[in-house]
């Protein structure tokens, strides 16, 4: 596990595996943009299975985030080399935490409960929701990485 405290690639105080998880944080809109053109396209199942495996590895990769920052000491041991004020940080990572579990549990639903939205015809609206929330983690986990590493 090591490894994953090594310095990271993007040239910032950013440990490996939080340049690895911004990375993937901030393309993760792109990648579903790109599974919602399928639908758009009327190919559904290729829809469906690329949100599905987009999901998996979105859980996958907030594992190993969840783990890194236990490992490496936690909130406070990555603010120690900001110059940001401590209580703006931890605002802004609580604003950020909110918007990742309500987009989490949104994107779970669209996922469980397809054939009830489908016949509801809600589905566009949940997956709106959820691929709004997925925007807004992105942008806030950006922020949250540029607070901690950059600034």
């Amino acid at each position: 596990m090591d490894y994953m405290f090594h310095a990271g690639f993007l040239g910032t105080r950013a440990p490996l595996f939080m340049d690895v998880v911004t990375l993937i944080v901030a393309l993760l809109p792109l990648l579903v943009f790109g599974a919602i053109s399928f639908a758009v396209k009327k190919k559904y199942k290729t829809h469906a299975i690329s949100q599905i495996i987009i999901f998996i590895v979105s859980v996958i990769v907030l594992t190993y985030f969840e783990i890194g920052v236990r490992v490496g000491g936690g909130f406070n041991a990555f603010i120690e080399g900001s110059s940001v004020a401590h209580n703006y940080v931890f605002i802004v990572l609580l604003i950020h935490i909110a918007i990742s579990i309500v987009t989490l549990l949104l994107w779970v639903l669209t996922i469980l409960r397809i054939k009830k939205h489908l016949q509801a015809n809600q589905h566009k609206k949940i997956a709106r929701a959820t691929f709004t929330g997925i925007v807004l983690t992105s942008l806030s986990g950006i922020w949250v990485y540029l607070l901690l590493f950059v600034y």
